[in-house]
């Protein structure tokens, strides 16, 4: 008989089970909902059993330099893809003799994709890329022997010259960072790593396409599904027009040979780099194919630093190059007038002749301080504006209006020159000496940046920027080298110009001065016939070894057409290796040859050996 509290139990037991089934239909929901909805993974198993859905990579846009000579093309190459969950039991041997590779190394790349991050069995592996037409060929007649692989077709670079490597840059295979931060890649893809391929990728890798192909039961091709109105065509990537001149960046680098530095041409008017130099450089051809991964790790020990674009990258003491830009702000400041006269007894008296100075006429204004590269009379300068309070409340104040007046002429930040990688160089402020001097300094304690040695460091590019700024008079566009992009328009910082906090008028006295600094100063060696050249010349002490080499020009003196910086690691005086070079590049711009009165400078440079 059944008790009350039997039928309590009951009842109770009842509940539960209800409970329970009520839960497990809960987990099965949340499950299919998980299965169909959140992972794909089933989806993929169930798509590929039907489809292949075959990538169609789009040609890589071309690049031609300023006078549309082919720099970068395409050529075809060819990746060997795998589906993982697809492969079945197959002569391995006999597929690595086709590809040419061991056994030893088939087992190291299965295991090394089934451990790279985001493997899955359902998605197409790059086993092996970049064949070659020929090796293509070989190994499509046995395709059918090796269930589970498959070739995708692409392309690789092709450049016509030996030159420019840095700056037009490679191609590479995508990291794990690059998929995560743009949708458009996965695993297997190519991007631009460095140089323009890098910072114009966007614009130079097109739109992938797409090609739908239907299986069978046993998982082989029958053909494209529904007669292909599923699939999506590639788009061509847009083509690019530099502003670089082949020709003189292939002479430059001639005249680098041998050497360590950079020679930088600009187009003043315009902001257009017509030379961008980094030497050593080297072929960018070894940068491509499957020996790019040895050939780049031979690069990168190379004690030289071939890899190191020091046109944008190399940060070092302006040396007397950077007078020119004290002359300016102590004209701006008016701490001086272009008659203001100093005296210099081969050094700056004040310190008892240090820094010193070699032998030239005494007392000297602005344009002949300028035309003999006066160590002194800028050191004079630099101690009116910083210690004499007439102007100023204290060093301090007086510091940040001279650096204020620096930034604005490109020193100290990023020009934004549009390649990845350039460097500030660097434009102290205050603070940074009343750190190291806890609030007690004054000019003499810092005099050696009066003639751009000590803390100040510039890249070349900026110090070939301050000469188009004076060639402008008092304004530049910062620096680009891509003149076009097909079918778009430029960022308009490459075309607007940026003004210097200093008056045009007082451009005017530092152009002649460079001016008289080639007619009978240290640049002698630029004087021309027919173009009125305008220079200065460089000396950088180096303490760990022989000075420094540079100088900066622009022609002509009026309606400039190019401005020029070199600069040549332990190459001596400002003289005897920058200006002979600048000399041979500026015929070179203007008339497209090197005369035969010059022959034997161009004879010496090519002979001259400066290395480490």
């Amino acid at each position: 008989m059944e008790t009350p509290k039997t039928k309590y139990l009951y009842e109770g037991r009842q509940y539960v089970i209800i409970g329970i089934v009520i839960v497990v239909v809960f987990i099965f929901i949340v499950r299919l909902f998980y299965l169909q909805v959140i992972d794909s993974e089933y989806k993929s198993w169930a798509d590929s059993n039907a489809f292949l859905k075959k990538t169609l990579y789009p040609k890589r846009g071309v690049i031609y330099d300023r006078n549309e000579n082919l720099l970068v093309y395409n050529r075809p190459a060819y990746d060997v893809m795998l589906i993982m969950r697809e492969v079945q039991p197959f002569d391995t041997l006999d597929f690595c003799n086709t590809l040419g590779i061991t056994k030893e190394y088939f087992n190291y790349r299965i295991a090394t994709l089934k451990t790279t991050a985001g493997y899955s069995p359902y998605v197409p592996q790059a086993f092996m890329t970049q064949l070659s037409t020929d090796e293509y060929g070989v190994l499509q007649e046995k395709l059918y022997k090796y269930p589970g692989f498959y070739i995708q077709d692409r392309t690789i670079r092709e450049y016509t010259y030996p030159n420019a490597a840095l700056l037009l840059g490679d191609i590479g295979q995508v990291n794990q960072r690059d998929i995560e931060n743009d949708a458009y890649y996965v695993r297997g893809d190519d991007s631009g790593r460095s140089g323009v391929e890098r910072s114009y990728e966007n614009a130079l890798r097109g739109e992938k396409g797409v090609e739908v192909l239907l299986r069978d039961a046993h998982g082989r091709i029958k053909g494209r599904y529904e007669n292909g109105i599923h699939d999506v065509s590639p788009v061509a990537g847009k083509n690019l027009q530099l502003s670089i001149d082949i020709e003189l960046q292939a002479y430059a680098e001639k005249l680098m040979q041998n050497k360590l530095g950079s020679v930088v041409m600009i187009e003043p008017e315009t902001g257009e780099v017509l030379c961008l130099v980094s030497a050593p450089s080297y072929d960018p051809n070894l940068l491509v194919g499957r020996q790019r991964g040895k050939n780049h790790q031979i690069l990168e020990e190379d004690p030289l630093l071939p890899l190191l674009d020091r046109s944008i990258m190399g940060t070092y003491s302006p040396g007397s190059t950077y007078k020119l830009a004290q002359g300016l702000v102590f004209l701006q400041e008016e701490v001086i007038t272009p008659q203001k006269m100093y005296t210099c007894a081969h050094g700056y008296t004040f310190r008892g002749g240090k820094p010193a100075c070699h032998g030239h006429a005494s007392p000297l204004a602005l344009l002949p301080a300028i035309a003999t590269s006066c160590n002194s009379y800028f050191c004079w300068g630099l101690h009116e504006m910083l210690d004499s309070r007439k102007r100023y409340p204290t060093v301090q104040d007086a510091f940040e209006v001279w650096k204020n007046h620096m930034v604005s002429m490109g020193y100290g930040y990023q020009l934004g020159i549009d390649l990845p990688g350039e460097k500030r160089g660097y434009i102290p402020n205050s603070k940074v000496y009343d750190k190291i001097y806890s609030g007690r300094w004054n000019s003499s304690t810092i005099i050696s940046i009066a003639i751009g040695q000590g803390e100040i460091s510039a890249t070349p590019l900026q110090i070939a920027n301050m000469a188009a700024t004076i060639a402008n008079r008092g304004y530049y566009i910062v620096p680009h080298v891509v003149k076009e992009v097909e079918g778009g328009e430029l960022d308009s910082i490459y075309t607007n110009k940026k003004w210097t906090t200093i008056d045009k008028r007082y451009y005017g006295y530092v152009a002649e001065g460079m001016r008289n600094a080639v007619l009978g100063g240290t640049c002698r060696a630029l004087n021309m016939k027919d173009v009125e050249v305008c220079g200065k010349t460089g000396t950088v002490e180096n303490t760990h070894g022989r000075d420094h080499s540079a100088c900066v020009s622009f022609a002509p003196y009026d309606k400039p057409k190019v401005a020029i910086a070199v600069y040549v690691q332990n190459g001596g005086f400002g003289a005897t290796n920058a200006i002979p070079i600048a000399r041979l590049m500026l015929e070179k711009f203007f008339y497209g040859e090197v005369s035969s009165e010059t022959k034997y400078l161009e004879q010496r440079v090519l002979e001259t050996v400066i290395l480490p």
